[in-house]
């Protein structure tokens, strides 16, 4: 088992991830040119915004495994407060995480590796404080920040640490748990998006289908070619729009 040694815990997108995001965004390109210009030059200008999609298709997977990590590092502290509860110390207790995290997620997984790596750096003499607080910089998680943090100052104060870390697993628990009830809140709602996205494209090709010849002047003409620009960017704007508004966020 190999811990993680590099800068970032979340790691990069692999090959498969780059070219499902272009290929995504090559479809994207595909769809608008077909549905707004019905044009070749159209789509061969519309992949140079499609290779900017990687960026964006690089933030949500950014976003999904940091959503995973969080789960994950929720499940690892409170692992460590029970073995602080059965009497470990601090190192022991992490020790002891590793192995039961590996048990859970497997050798390969983001927290697994940490852990290992947080183990092997405290063998090497690097305080308890140290390896938490780089974990949480490279994480980018605001709750391991927080619990860092908490930690910190409660060793160096020495106040007890299993009622400190059995509450801010508590306090981590119920903000996982309003953000769980949010999800499933706006479950349907996300899925009703994702149609919308698509409906207007499928009407278009129902349209051509059923009736050949009826968007010709849309295409064919300066005036057609303008309405069309203007209905393309009120479909982007309203794309966007409602990412923002599903984009709800806890503080």
């Amino acid at each position: 088992m190999r811990p993680c040694r590099s800068q970032d815990v979340i790691g990069s997108m692999g090959i498969c991830q780059w070219l499902l995001g272009a290929g995504e965004g090559i479809l994207m390109a595909a769809a608008a040119a077909y549905g707004f210009y019905r044009s070749i030059t159209a789509f061969i200008l519309f992949l140079i915004p499609a290779c900017a999609y990687l960026r964006v298709y690089k933030r949500v997977w950014r976003q999904k495994r940091l959503a995973c990590l969080e789960r994950q590092f929720k499940e690892a502290i409170r692992i460590l407060a029970g073995s602080l509860s059965a009497g470990y110390s601090v190192e022991n207790a992490i020790a002891v995480g590793c192995g039961e995290l590996e048990r859970l997620y497997g050798p390969d997984e983001m927290i697994v590796r940490e852990f290992v790596h947080m183990r092997e750096q405290m063998n090497l003499n690097e305080s308890v404080e140290k390896v938490m607080q780089e974990f949480a910089g490279r994480s980018g998680l605001e709750e391991a920040e927080r619990f860092a943090q908490i930690f910190r100052i409660a060793k160096r104060s020495g106040g007890r640490l299993v009622p400190v870390i059995c509450h801010t697993v508590s306090v981590m628990e119920d903000r996982s748990q309003v953000k769980e009830e949010i999800r499933t809140m706006t479950a349907s709602v996300r899925y009703e998006q994702k149609i919308m996205t698509v409906i207007p494209f499928l009407m278009i090709l129902y349209i051509d289908v059923t009736s050949p010849g009826f968007f010709h002047g849309m295409y064919e003409t300066m005036l057609g070619r303008l309405i069309m620009s203007g209905c393309l960017a009120m479909y982007l704007l309203s794309c966007w729009l409602s990412q923002k508004i599903l984009d709800i966020r806890i503080g």
